[in-house]
This record gives structure tokens, C-alpha cells and sequence, in this order.
């Protein structure tokens, strides 16, 4: 079981280097006004939440003759209006 550490942002502020370290444990929760704002994570744990997770960057980096990956393109609407050649 993970142990589980709060901070207030003051508390966050003042106390970085053991916010640090306690994210080592388990996540670390800041608070503003008493209500949980940020979680602060080891890159380990990110990464592990992050799963199967492959960005484009790393799929194109593969090295192989057969690189077997998916990769969803982002949908963007542009509204472009065609340009008049008359």
C-alpha cells in the first residue's frame, strides 16, 4: 500500500525537497483553500498510470524492419475558405 501525503500550496511551497521525496512513497496531494488541486507523482508512477502509452516521437524511433504501432492523427476543423485564382 502506497502511503498518501497532503500539503497545503503554502506548505508545498515552503517544503519542496520533502514533497520530493514523499512522491517516492506514494502521490503527493497539494491543496488550495482545502480542496485538492495537484497530485505530484514520481516519474516511475507517471509512467506506470501512463500504461501502454506510445507517442509518436517513440514509435517513429523503433528500430526494425517491422514497426507495428497505432496512432490516432488529432481531428482539427479549420475553417478555410478557398482562395479565388480568377
Amino acid at each position: 500500500m502506497t502511503t498518501r501525503h497532503t500539503y497545503s500550496s503554502r506548505e508545498f511551497n515552503q517544503y519542496v525537497s520533502e514533497a520530493k521525496r514523499a512522491a517516492n512513497e506514494g502521490p503527493v496531494f497539494i491543496t488550495d483553500r482545502g480542496e485538492p488541486a495537484h497530485v505530484l507523482l514520481s516519474i516511475q508512477e507517471y509512467r506506470r498510470l501512463q500504461g501502454d502509452f506510445v507517442s509518436l516521437a517513440d514509435a517513429l524511433a523503433q528500430k526494425g524492419t517491422e514497426a507495428d504501432f497505432d496512432f490516432d492523427f488529432p481531428s482539427i476543423d479549420l475553417d478555410i475558405k478557398p482562395a479565388d485564382l480568377s
